[in-house]
């Protein structure tokens, strides 16, 4: 937890050194990354631009332009590795993560009926809003509503964490450790979560096995 810790720390520190350098491009960059499986939190970016917007040195509907921008070629590129590249994996190193087609077939199925509201939940949560775009490539979901959603979701987000840092102006770092605390917490949940998943598939494979 404490290696972790120090990533994170040392992430939102070259953050905020590249949006102080490169202004609102590096602002998207960040972002970008953030929407990837980068571990840089936008709890850690956003109110660093909020207080810049406070301060004067940025203009806060050009830090929605280019924050919610920087969110949706993040997501992009984490959509596209899903769907070019993760079935492929799941087909061929799948049996060694109790993976198969019908997992596959399970999750198009998911993105193609439940994929707007999973998109969109998603972005505010932490660790999942890192990780989600994968999934949705790897279940085809329909482009259009993956970008739409994306952007209403990423857009809102994005948003929020400004007036955070607006309203906290210098003290926006004191959002750091509380974001920190529940990004572990959902890291945990997540951890459980995949625990039963293995378990779950372990028990249903064997029950498969047992069927005349």
């Amino acid at each position: 937890m404490a290696y972790l810790h120090l990533i994170i720390s040392s992430s939102a520190i070259w953050a905020t050194h590249v949006i102080s350098w490169l202004g609102y491009p590096g602002l998207a960059l960040a972002m970008a990354l953030e929407s990837m499986i980068v571990p840089l939190p936008s709890e850690l970016v956003m109110p660093f631009a909020g207080f810049l917007v406070a301060q004067g040195t940025f203009n806060f509907y050009l830090v929605i332009l280019f924050s919610t921008l920087g969110s949706i070629i993040g997501s992009f590129i984490s959509y596209y590795l899903g769907r070019y590249g993760g079935n492929k994996l799941v087909i061929r190193w799948g049996k060694y993560l109790l993976l198969d087609d019908e997992d596959l077939k399970n999750t198009e199925r998911w993105f193609s009926r439940r994929g707007e509201l999973t998109i969109l939940i998603g972005r505010f949560i932490p660790v999942v809003r890192h990780l989600i775009s994968i999934p949705a490539g790897i279940g085809k979901m329909n482009l259009k509503k993956f970008t739409i959603y994306t952007i209403v979701g990423a857009g809102i987000w994005n948003t929020i964490l400004i007036w955070v840092g607006l309203i906290l102006g210098e003290n926006w770092e004191s959002l750091r450790k509380y974001s920190e605390r529940f990004s572990a917490i959902i890291a945990v949940l997540l951890v459980i979560a995949v625990a039963f998943f293995i378990i779950r598939h372990i028990r249903l494979k064997r029950k498969k096995k047992k069927l005349p």
